[in-house]
Order: C-alpha cells, then structure tokens, then sequence
C-alpha cells in the first residue's frame, strides 16, 4: 500500500474539462444486440445510457482542452501530460504523445495504466512530480474506449462500457494546497478477476469484482482520511469510479457516508474506467454540488486488480 501525506509543496487543481461521443446508446438499443432488457440493466447496475465512439486520443485532447480553458492556461505553460488509459489507440507510441502533440503542448508525456483506479494513480503521480519540483504544471486526464475492446454478444461486460474522457488542470502552490492525502494498492494475484489479452475482449469475474472491490475501496478510503486528519463525518462530497451503483452504495454505507453525498453520473456515461472519476468531478462542478471548501473523496478500483483513494479540499 502506498500512502501519501501532502507536505509542503502543495498541489492546486485549477480547471477541469470533460468529453463523450455523440454517440449515445440506450438499454434498449443495446437488448437489439444482446439477449437482456432496460429493467435488468436498471435492476442490476443503474445505467440507462452510455456514449459509444471516438478514439482515446481524440477524447482526451477535447477534455484537455477544455481543461485548458477553464483553468485559464496556455499549452506552452504545460511542463507535462499524463494519460491514464487501459484502451490506448497503439500499442507504440503511447497515446499521451499524441494528445500532447493534438493540445499543442511542447513538455512530456507519458501514460498511465491502473486500470479504472488509473485516474487517482495519475493525479498522485502529478502531485510527486510538483512535489519534487520537476513541474510546475500538468495535465491530467482520464480517457477510454471501451466500447472496442468488449465483445457485445456477452452480456456481463458489454451492459456496463462507456467511452468518454475526463482532464484536470494541476498546478504547484504554496502551502498544503487541495490534495490532503492519498492511498494507492494493487493485488496482482487478483489480475484474472478483470483482464483483457491482446487483440482480446474484456473478461470479468462480476461477483468477484464485487466482493473484492467494496472492501478495497473502504479500507483505501479510510485510511486517505485518516491521513488527512479527518472522518467520514468531515467529507461535503465522495467522487467514486462509477462501475455499478450497488458498489457505491455498499462502500457509502460502509463508510458511514449518506449515499446522497455520492456524484452519480453512471447512469448517463456507463462505466468509462479511468474517465470516470473526473467526468464525474467535471459534473460535480458544472451542477453547482462541488464548492470551494468542500473536503472531497475520490476513490476507485480496477483491473489488477488496483485500488486508490485521495481526499481534496476543493479551492474553487
């Protein structure tokens, strides 16, 4: 387990932006192709809709840039971009390189693979490098397409898929900043619970998945608050990976926090992996829910399997 307290150097999150495919797909054209209906997806998982498209390079760049925007900054002002992606557009060269290049940054690039816990695993890895003074600002974006690596003729996998990007704007500050504290694990004999071979479909272990990630996203998550000097009573907002609403619920509740305090955005985008903790954060923010001061939880688990919780004190 890697725990992180925030020291000196802290980090900002200063503009954050989002992207999805036109495409949109109900349950109900997904029972045209596979054998199940909207009741059972509804019952089941809580998604009623999911965008299908895109490449995981085209996405990113949108939602970067959009990030850009809202944070006020150039492209030149970035000394790096960091990609978390399980669904890269090629095997060589990593998809950050193209993103870096389509947003007009001249700094790094380089991607990140933790599966959906790949999003807090990237800002982690932004917050070391500011840390250490190797930045002063980054990129850092979640970006799938799920939707090319699932076989829709299985009904447990390709029910859940969505493509779609999420990115945020970090950059040094003085003083603790808004990342308080952060906890990173995996478990690589888990790895056969969620995994896709080369040229392959995803293959997942639903009811082990299950089992497995509620307990991990709980301990993750307390210990994060712990380090951050605070309770489950203290948090405003819990921004989780949206992979099926009964997880959220059933980690809220072991948490000991109103499952009113979770964003819920997989209704409308699926479960888009390593976009789904910061399309969820960008919808927090554009519906007025996430304000300056709120202490906010963001947690996730994923292929590996791997797991990460940090907890912000959002600055606005």
């Amino acid at each position: 387990m890697v725990l992180g307290q925030v020291g000196a150097q802290g980090m900002a999150l200063v503009g954050c932006g989002s992207a999805v495919p036109a495409i949109s797909v109900s349950n109900q054209q997904l029972s045209e192709r596979v054998d199940t209906s909207d009741e059972w997806i509804v019952e089941r998982t809580g998604i009623r809709r999911r965008h299908h498209g895109g490449t995981t390079s085209g996405l990113a760049i949108e939602a970067g840039l959009a990030a850009l925007e809202r944070a006020g900054r150039r492209p030149d002002e970035i000394d790096a971009v960091i990609l978390a992606t399980t669904t890269p557009d090629q095997i060589v060269p990593g998809t950050s390189a193209v993103v870096q290049d389509g947003m007009g940054v001249t700094g790094g690039a380089f991607d990140v693979n933790a599966a959906c816990s790949g999003f807090v695993y990237a800002l982690t890895v932004a917050h070391g490098l500011i840390a250490a003074g190797a930045a002063e600002r980054l990129v850092v974006i979640g970006s799938e397409t799920l939707s090319k690596i699932t076989d829709f003729t299985e009904r447990g996998v390709s029910i859940l898929v969505g493509d779609g990007a999420g990115a945020v704007v970090v950059e040094a500050t003085d003083g603790p900043g808004q990342l308080l504290s952060y906890r990173m694990g995996a478990d690589g004999s888990l790895r056969h619970l969620l995994y896709c071979d080369h040229g392959g479909h995803l293959v997942m272990n639903g009811k082990e998945v299950f089992r497995k990630a509620v307990s991990v996203v709980v301990e993750s998550s307390q210990g994060a608050l712990a380090d951050a000097g605070l309770t489950a009573d203290n948090l405003d907002l819990v921004v989780p990976h949206q992979a099926n609403l009964r997880i959220i619920g059933a980690a809220c509740q072991r948490l000991g926090v109103p499952e009113e305090k979770a964003v819920i955005t997989i209704d409308r985008y699926g479960n888009t992996s390593s976009a789904s903790i910061p399309l969820a954060l960008v919808d927090a923010l554009e519906s007025g829910r996430l304000q300056p001061g709120m202490h906010v939880l963001l947690t996730g688990f994923g292929g590996g399997m791997t797991w990460a919780s940090a907890v912000l004190k959002w600055g606005g």
